[in-house]
C-alpha cells in the first residue's frame, strides 16, 4: 500500500513537472515584441530612403536587418485618431472620431475594449509595458489598454528606462511601446511665429522642453552658418513647394470661423495656415526644414539607446521589432505645414518589421494600414486568434516573404474632411464640400501630387472605379460618417 501511494505522488510530480515544461516551452517559443513609434514623422525622414539631409543611423540599421515598407498609410493622419486605431485594430471612424478634438465624445463599444493590444497580448503570455505618449480617444487609457506603465517621459528617459528594462533580463516574453515624441516639436516652429506675427497670447507656456530643442537646432544651424555651410546641408525648397493644380478649395480653407472677442491662444490654428502659406519666406520655410530634419536625428538618437540595449543583452535574438509613426508633416509641400491632410508627406508612414525570421528587402508593393494593422500582426506573431470585426490585416506573411493572394487592393485613410482611396498607382480624395470636391492624382507620373486629374474626360473610368472602392469599403465597415457625402458610383462592383 504504500509502495503504491509512493508511485502515485512520483506519477503526479512527474506529470506536474511535464505540465509545467510545457507551459514553459510556450513561453519560450513566444517572441518578444518591441512596438517603437515616433510621433510626426513622415516616411521621407530617414536616410535609408536616400533623403541626404539627415542622419538616422539607428533606424537605418534597424531597416538593413528586417522588412522596410514604403506603402504604409495612417488611417487617420493625426495623432489621437491613427492611436486610437492602434490600440483596437479599428478605424478611428468607428469610434465617431474624426480629429483631436471629437475624440472626447467616442463611444468604444465593451467588445473593443476587451480586445485592446495590451489585453490581447497579456491574454497569449506576455508581460505588457507602456512608455512614453499615448494621446487616445476617450475610454482608452494604460488599464483599459492592458498595459503595465514604465514612464511618462516621451524623450531621453523613455530610451533609458526601456533599456535599463532590457538589461534585467525579463524572465517572461515581453511585449513593450516605446512611444517617442519627436519630431513633434516642430509644430512650435508654425506656431510660435503665428502667435508673433499677429500678437496672440502665448500658447503652451510649459512647453519649454519643446522649444529648448528647436533653439538647440537653430544653434546648430547659425554654426553652419558661420563656417560656410549651411546651404550646401540645409534641405532646399521642396520640389512640391507650390499649390497642387486644380486643387481642392476645402484644403486651404479654415476649419473654423473668424474667433470672436478677445485673442485667445488657440486662436493660433485660424490664422496659421495663412499666414505659412502667404508670408513665410524661402527662409523661413528652409529653417523649417532644417529643424525637422535635426529634431528627427534627435529621436533617432533615443531609438538607437533603445536598440542597443536589446542587442546589448542578447534580446534581439528572439524579438519581433515594429517601427512606425503615427502621421507624417507637410513640411512646406504644397506650403502646408501640420498633419491631417491626404498629401504623401502627412499621410505616408515609416514602416519597418526586423527580427528572427523576417526576410531583408523593401516591400514597394503591398499596402499597409500603419496603425490598425498592428494588433493583427501582433496577434499573428504571438500566435493567437485575431479578434470578430477588427479592420486590419496581419503583415507578417509579407514580412516572410510571401505574398498572400487576397491581399487588399486599395487602401483608405479618413480625417475630418473627407475620405481617401489609394490604390496601386492612385489617390483619389472625397471631400465634404468646396470645389472641385474630388481630386485623383497619378502616383506613378505625378508622385509630388501636383496635378489634380478628376476633372478630365480621360479619367473618367479611374474616376468610377475608385468611387466604387470608396462605396464597398463604406458598406463593408458601416462607415455612417461618410455615407452623406458620397458620389454614387453609377456601376458600383
Amino acid at each position: 500500500m504504500k509502495k503504491a501511494i509512493i508511485f502515485t505522488c512520483c506519477l503526479i510530480l512527474l506529470f506536474a513537472g511535464c505540465t509545467q515544461k510545457k507551459g514553459s516551452n510556450k513561453a519560450e517559443a513566444l517572441p518578444n515584441i518591441l512596438f517603437i513609434m515616433t510621433d510626426q514623422q513622415y516616411a521621407g525622414m530617414m536616410s535609408c530612403t536616400g533623403n541626404t539631409y539627415l542622419e538616422t543611423p539607428a533606424l537605418d540599421q534597424l531597416a538593413a536587418s528586417g522588412m522596410r515598407f514604403e506603402l504604409a498609410y495612417s488611417p487617420n493622419p493625426v495623432c489621437v485618431p491613427s492611436r486610437t486605431s492602434m490600440m483596437t485594430g479599428y478605424f478611428p471612424s468607428a469610434f465617431g472620431v474624426t480629429d483631436n478634438g471629437d475624440a472626447k465624445d467616442a463611444v468604444i463599444s465593451s467588445h473593443v475594449l476587451e480586445n485592446t493590444m495590451g489585453k490581447l497580448m497579456q491574454r497569449a503570455g506576455y508581460h505588457c509595458v507602456y512608455g512614453g505618449k499615448t494621446h487616445w480617444a476617450k475610454g482608452l487609457n494604460m488599464e483599459t489598454c492592458g498595459f503595465e506603465e514604465l514612464t511618462r517621459n516621451t524623450r531621453e528617459e523613455l530610451a533609458e528606462t526601456c533599456a535599463e528594462f532590457f538589461r534585467r533580463i525579463p524572465e517572461e516574453p515581453f511585449f513593450m511601446v516605446a512611444s517617442l515624441i519627436n519630431p513633434h516639436d516642430i509644430c512650435y516652429v508654425e506656431i510660435d511665429a503665428t502667435i508673433k506675427h499677429y500678437g496672440l497670447p502665448g500658447f503652451a507656456p510649459d512647453a519649454t522642453v519643446e522649444r529648448e530643442k528647436i533653439a538647440e537646432a537653430v544653434k546648430l544651424a547659425d554654426e553652419a552658418k558661420a563656417e560656410g555651410k549651411y546651404n550646401a546641408l540645409c534641405p532646399p525648397l521642396k520640389s512640391n513647394f507650390e499649390l497642387t493644380q486644380n486643387v481642392p478649395e476645402i484644403i486651404l480653407a479654415k476649419f473654423k470661423s473668424k474667433p470672436a472677442g478677445e485673442p485667445q491662444a488657440s486662436h493660433v490654428y485660424y490664422y496659421m495656415y495663412d499666414h505659412v502659406r502667404n508670408e513665410w519666406t524661402e527662409d523661413d520655410w528652409r529653417m523649417h526644414h532644417w529643424i525637422y530634419h535635426r529634431l528627427t536625428e534627435d529621436v533617432d538618437r533615443q531609438i538607437g539607446t533603445i536598440l542597443d540595449a536589446l542587442r546589448e543583452t542578447g534580446l534581439d535574438r528572439n524579438t519581433i521589432v515594429v517601427f512606425t509613426s503615427d502621421h507624417g508633416d507637410m513640411d512646406g509641400s504644397h506650403r502646408l505645414v501640420h498633419k491631417s491632410r491626404f498629401y504623401e508627406e502627412s499621410a505616408r508612414v515609416p514602416f519597418i518589421v526586423a527580427g528572427p525570421g523576417v526576410e531583408v528587402g523593401v516591400d514597394m508593393q503591398h499596402l499597409i494600414s500603419s496603425s490598425v494593422d498592428l494588433i493583427p500582426t501582433f496577434c499573428d506573431f504571438a500566435g493567437i486568434d485575431i479578434p470578430d470585426g477588427v479592420q486590419g490585416h496581419s503583415i507578417k506573411p509579407l514580412t516572410l516573404g510571401q505574398s498572400p493572394a487576397d491581399w487588399r487592393d486599395y487602401i483608405i485613410s479618413e480625417n475630418a474632411l473627407g475620405r481617401m482611396v489609394r490604390s496601386a498607382r492612385y489617390k483619389y480624395c472625397l471631400y465634404k464640400g468646396g470645389e472641385p470636391r474630388e481630386m485623383l492624382i497619378d502616383m506613378e507620373k505625378d508622385p509630388g501630387e501636383m496635378k489634380n486629374l478628376a476633372t478630365l474626360y480621360e479619367f473618367g473610368d479611374v474616376m468610377e472605379a475608385h468611387r466604387s472602392m470608396l462605396y464597398e469599403w463604406t458598406k463593408q465597415v458601416d462607415d455612417s460618417m461618410a455615407i452623406p457625402y458620397l458620389i454614387i458610383p453609377e456601376s458600383p462592383y
